[in-house]
C-alpha cells in the first residue's frame, strides 16, 4: 500500500552558489558520512560531477521528507537519510538513528528514482507500508 509519494527538482546552479558561499559546510550539513567520503573522491577528480552528486542527494532528501510527509522535521534530518547504491545500481535509502526507528515501526519501505540533465537534478521517491 502507498504511504506517501514525493518529487523534487533541485537547480544545480543553486547548489554551486550554495557550495561557493559556504564551502565543505554546506556539503557536510546535507550528506551523510558515507555519501561525503564519495562527494569528495568525486569532486576532488570531476568537479561538475562532485556538484552533481551533491544536488541529486540533496533533491532525493527533499522528496524523501516528502513521501514520509514529515518535511525536514524530526525525526528527519539531512544526515539521517543516507542514499546508497543498491545490487544492481538502483539508488536506495538507509536511516540512521531516530529516522531509522520512526520508519521501521510504522514498516514502510521507500523506492527511490534519481536523474540529472543539464541544470537540474530531480528525484523521486514513493513509500510503501507492508503488511502488518
Amino acid at each position: 500500500m502507498v504511504y506517501g509519494i514525493g518529487t523534487d527538482i533541485c537547480d544545480i546552479r543553486r547548489i554551486s552558489a550554495s557550495l561557493e558561499r559556504r564551502g565543505a559546510r554546506f556539503a557536510e550539513k546535507i550528506l551523510a558520512d558515507g555519501e561525503l567520503a564519495t562527494w569528495r573522491q568525486r569532486s576532488a577528480r570531476w568537479p561538475a560531477r562532485g556538484l552533481r552528486y551533491l544536488a541529486t542527494r540533496f533533491a532525493a532528501k527533499e522528496a524523501f521528507s516528502k513521501a514520509i510527509g514529515l518535511g525536514m522535521h524530526q525525526p528527519m534530518t539531512w544526515r539521517s537519510c543516507e542514499v546508497i547504491t543498491l545490487p544492481g545500481g538502483a539508488p536506495g535509502v538507509r536511516l540512521h538513528g531516530a529516522l531509522a526507528a520512526w520508519f521501521e515501526a510504522r514498516r514502510l519501505r521507500a523506492l527511490l528514482s534519481l536523474s540529472d540533465e543539464g541544470d537540474y537534478a530531480v528525484a523521486m521517491c514513493v513509500v510503501e507500508r507492508g503488511a502488518p
